[in-house]
């Protein structure tokens, strides 16, 4: 038979029992509704979780690491050298933090077509003298256009201006907890103590909130030469390099590169990561577990009004197949009943999915760790909604195959006969 015909016998069967065929396209509604909501939201959650460290940490970090010399005296004394030498209270080499000819690295970095961008950075560990107490803390100088460009730095500055640290001298944005404890606004001067003993006064011109407490309360940021002023260092004195590449999944590999091509340490976002990013997997997982799981319930749903459509239709299709229709066709048409079903179903719920996605992304989402957040996250992946609209014609298709199989089978003998 013609699919047009069929396909008006099946739309008869679905206005016949409308109310049964709104129950289950509302079960489908409501899980692909569901299912756009969970993954919007929750995968916006994991973007805003992963942006308050991935953004801001470098897919590689070029360092030296303070670490005990391999080669110890007692292992250069002939008398000893093939013996096992039990020591103790190793202490660390003689080198330095600093990394060593660190112009000559930068300019060759620059070079090396896989890199987005890199920003020098150099750490001082200091002391906040305020008043009779001293509060531990550390500066980081930093190129702040840098920072801003590839670690979002100006996202995180809630008063004042990253680009004034290159502008005005000897200035400092302090983090907030850290100005809080301090008592200070931008305008006011704070005076430090290197571990030399030195002591040097810094204008306040800014403060940041990162979202992580702990390091608001300790961190401040100055310029690369306010800090190598207060170390009394040469200015080719760093003690990080920070690296964004193209593709990031390149880190691993090319960490081991650089720490063989430039005999310092490095290490990769997803190394110094590997939790943060276990954490978000498995949150996505759930989320998919969860939408999914509607689905499967809403096709269930649906092969149980397609068997009921079926036992009370029994008539019509012995009349269907008694007037010439095979049980191929029969099984078509419920086939079509249910993609209908699910069609009907998934369009709406993509669309009620999108309003409540939209409705949680306008509810006011204030809080003092993340300044920069003003409304629940959500995430518009148009990946979701594909997703969403397959699963579901997938579903109702394979829960109509069976009561379709089934219907096909029917002998209208029987059935006539009975009647």
């Amino acid at each position: 038979m013609s699919n047009k015909l069929l396909i008006n016998i099946a739309k008869s069967l679905l206005l016949a029992r409308w109310k049964q065929t709104l129950v289950a396209a509302v079960g489908v509604t409501f899980s692909i509704t569901m299912f756009i909501t969970l993954l919007s939201f929750m995968t916006g959650l994991n973007d805003l979780l992963d942006g308050l460290i991935l953004n801001r940490t470098a897919h590689i970090r070029i360092y030296n690491e303070i670490k005990p010399n391999a080669n110890q005296p007692i292992n250069s004394i002939k008398g000893f050298k093939n013996a096992h030498n039990f020591i103790s209270s190793i202490k660390s080499d003689a080198n330095r933090q600093a990394i060593y000819n660190s112009n000559k690295i930068i300019e060759t970095i620059k070079k090396d077509v896989r890199v987005l961008g890199l920003s020098p950075k150099l750490t001082a560990q200091v002391f906040f003298n305020d008043g009779s107490i001293d509060i531990t803390g550390s500066i980081f100088g930093i190129n702040s256009t840098e920072e801003s460009k590839l670690f979002h730095f100006d996202e995180y500055v809630v008063t004042g201006y990253p680009a004034d640290l290159n502008k005005i001298n000897n200035s400092i944005i302090l983090g907030k907890g850290l100005a809080d404890k301090l008592l200070v606004v931008i305008g006011d001067v704070v005076q430090i103590t290197t571990s030399k003993g030195d002591r040097f006064q810094l204008k306040v011109i800014g403060t940041f909130q990162s979202g992580i407490k702990e390091f608001d309360n300790i961190q401040s940021y100055a310029s690369l030469i306010t800090v190598q002023k207060i170390l009394s260092v040469p200015k080719d004195y760093l003690t990080s390099i920070q690296v964004k590449l193209k593709d990031i999944s390149l880190a691993p590999k090319m960490s081991k590169e650089y720490e063989q091509l430039f005999q310092t340490d490095a290490e990769d976002i997803q190394t110094a990561n590997a939790q943060f990013e276990t954490g978000s997997s498995i949150r996505t997982l759930i989320s998919y577990s969860v939408g999914i799981t509607l689905l499967i319930v809403a096709g269930f749903g649906i092969y149980n009004i397609l068997n009921m459509m079926i036992f009370e239709k029994m008539d019509s299709i012995a009349i269907l197949k008694a007037t010439g229709f095979s049980g191929k066709d029969v099984k078509r048409i419920f086939i079509y009943i249910a993609l209908s079903i699910g069609l009907f179903g998934g369009m709406l719920g993509l669309f009620f999915g999108f309003s409540l996605s939209a409705m949680i992304d306008q509810i006011p989402f204030n809080t003092a760790s993340l300044p920069t957040i003003k409304t629940y996250p959500i995430n518009y992946n148009p990946k979701f909604y594909i997703i969403g609209i397959v699963f579901s014609l997938i579903t109702t298709y394979l829960a109509g195959w069976f009561p379709a199989r089934k219907a096909s089978k029917i002998d209208p003998v029987v059935i006539i006969r009975g009647k």
